[in-house]
Order: C-alpha cells, then sequence, then structure tokens
C-alpha cells in the first residue's frame, strides 16, 4: 500500500470520528447553554474530547504520510459522514439540498485528490514557523473577541467556527512540520513549536464547542470544514512549497474543484434539518430557531436522547 492510500483512508476514518464527536458536541451544547466552552461535567462531552483525540490521532498519522494540499480537504468529508449518522443516531434527517450539498462536497474533493501531489520540500525554517504561529494565534483571537461583541448567534457562531477552523488547520500545519523534523531526531529548539501545536489543538476544540451553542449542527461544522482546508491548503502551497499536478493548468482546475466543495458546504450550511419543525408545533409558529436563545434551547434539549443529557 503506498503512501497517499494510506492517507486517504486514514483521512476517512479521522472524517468518521469528527463527525461523531462534532454531533456528540452540538447536542451537548443543546442541552447545557451555559456551558459554552467546556462542559466538564458532562460525561458526553468528555465522550466528545475522546472522539476528537482519536480523529486527531488517525489525522497526525495521515499527514506523516501524506501532504497538507491532501489530507486537510479530506477533512471536509466530515459534514458528509455526518449527515447520515445524525439521521441513524438522533433521528434528525436531512433534506434533498443538503444531499446536494453532499454531492457536490464529496466531487470537489474527488477532483483536490486526483490533482495532489507531494512535495520534495526540506524542513521550513524555525523563523517563519514562529512568525506564523504569532499571527495565527492573533487571528484566532482577533475573531474570538469580533464574536464576543455580536449579538446575533448566527453571526457569533460563525466567528468561532471560523476561529476553531483556523486553529485546528495551524495545528495541523505545525504537526506536519514537527513531522518532516521528526526523522532526523526531534531538537529542543521545537519545543515551542509542540506548545504551539497544542494550544491551538486545544483552542479548536473549546471554540468548536462554543460555536455550536443555539446554531445547530450544519452551520457550525460547515464553516470549520472549508476554513480548515483553505488555511491549511494556503500555508502547505506557501510555506511547504506543494503543488498541484500539470502546472498552472492544474491548480486552475484545483481551485474550480475547491469551487464545487465550497459550494456543496454552502448548501449544507443553508439547510435547515428535515422535520425540525414537526418536532415541536409550538416553535413552528413562534421565533425562527436561534431567535430566542431560551426557547431554541428548550426545544432542543426535547429532542435530545437521554444518554447525551
Amino acid at each position: 500500500m503506498s503512501a497517499l492510500v494510506l492517507a486517504v483512508l486514514l483521512s476517512l476514518v479521522s472524517a468518521v470520528a469528527y463527525a461523531a464527536a462534532a454531533i456528540v458536541q452540538e447536542r451537548v451544547a443543546a442541552s447545557a447553554p451555559s456551558s459554552a466552552y467546556a462542559p466538564v461535567r458532562r460525561p458526553a462531552w468528555w465522550g466528545s474530547v475522546t472522539l476528537n483525540g482519536l480523529g486527531a490521532t488517525l489525522h497526525v498519522a495521515a499527514l506523516a504520510c501524506g501532504p497538507l494540499t491532501l489530507v486537510q480537504p479530506l477533512g471536509a468529508l466530515t459534514i458528509v459522514f455526518a449527515l447520515p449518522m445524525s439521521a441513524v443516531f438522533i433521528h434528525r434527517g436531512a433534506g434533498a439540498a443538503a444531499w446536494r450539498g453532499a454531492v457536490m462536497a464529496s466531487a470537489g474533493l474527488a477532483g483536490l485528490l486526483a490533482l495532489t501531489q507531494g512535495s520534495d520540500a526540506g524542513a521550513v525554517a524555525m523563523g517563519p514557523r514562529l512568525i506564523l504561529a504569532a499571527s495565527g494565534f492573533a487571528a484566532v483571537a482577533a475573531l474570538f473577541m469580533a464574536s464576543r461583541a455580536s449579538h446575533r448567534a448566527a453571526i457569533r457562531s460563525v466567528l468561532l467556527a471560523t476561529a476553531a477552523g483556523a486553529a485546528f488547520a495551524l495545528a495541523s500545519v505545525f504537526t506536519k512540520s514537527v513531522a518532516e523534523d521528526w526523522h532526523s531526531g526531534l531538537p529542543l529548539v521545537e519545543l515551542p513549536i509542540l506548545l504551539a501545536t497544542a494550544g491551538f489543538a486545544a483552542s479548536g476544540l473549546l471554540l468548536s464547542q462554543a460555536s455550536y451553542r443555539g446554531a445547530g449542527l450544519a452551520a457550525p461544522l460547515a464553516t470549520v470544514t472549508v476554513v480548515n482546508p483553505v488555511v491549511a491548503a494556503a500555508i502547505g502551497l506557501t510555506l511547504f512549497g506543494e503543488s498541484f499536478r500539470y502546472g498552472s493548468a492544474g491548480t486552475a482546475i484545483a481551485l474550480a474543484f475547491g469551487v464545487v466543495a465550497a459550494g456543496g458546504l454552502i448548501l449544507l450550511t443553508a439547510e435547515r434539518p428535515a422535520g425540525a419543525g414537526r418536532r415541536n408545533p409550538v416553535m413552528a409558529s413562534g421565533p425562527a430557531p436561534g431567535a430566542d436563545g431560551r426557547r431554541g434551547d428548550d426545544r432542543d434539549q426535547t429532542s435530545t436522547p437521554p444518554a447525551l443529557r
């Protein structure tokens, strides 16, 4: 089995683990709105942390086998897997638009996969990595502060999910960077990068948990899955010297496939879960989901399986 095929398989299993973790996180956020970032008293949340840890471990292994421009886009399959998994485990169906979005996202990712190639570039110097880490933390902090200033649940959720996606992407970038140096023995000078990796990973987990509060599953998860590969691929192309096949033409075609994948994810973001209005007839004539935090949370709690309460 080639390293590229192994990277694809590991990425697929990692996406399943991340999808399961996202479903649990959203259910915890719906039933415990007062614990925005880390509901440590909820066993279900620790289950989501475990699933995220499993997904991250497989993701790290995939990064060791394949390039960022391949592994990160495959992570967008998380929301594609989340659709049928949420229908099976929490009886939340998806409409036709959601399935069209899933097909578009899969087709776009398949095109990116076909055009991706690795790089023989050497390890990146410590100076640019430290600059990237500082810039990354500043950007994530700015998005977090902007979310705190927003009074609309939808905007707050998107800002937090954007920050989470960027944090996860930067964690993957630095994981790839450390993996490049690991073959020749990991020097102590890598300690700041290891700390930055842990910081970005923890920040991504806490920010993603907060992004589900009052926003459901699809919008935050789709935002994370769009931002993550875009940020990581941009860094991979510029910092690691990765590229697409067939030169400029291949890059243009890859961008077109990226647009198709992004369009699919936008459909997934805009799709309202099927049957949302039928679960609570009173809410059907009331405010839109998220317009009233108390009523929206009450509605979500009534649909939460007992195991996740």
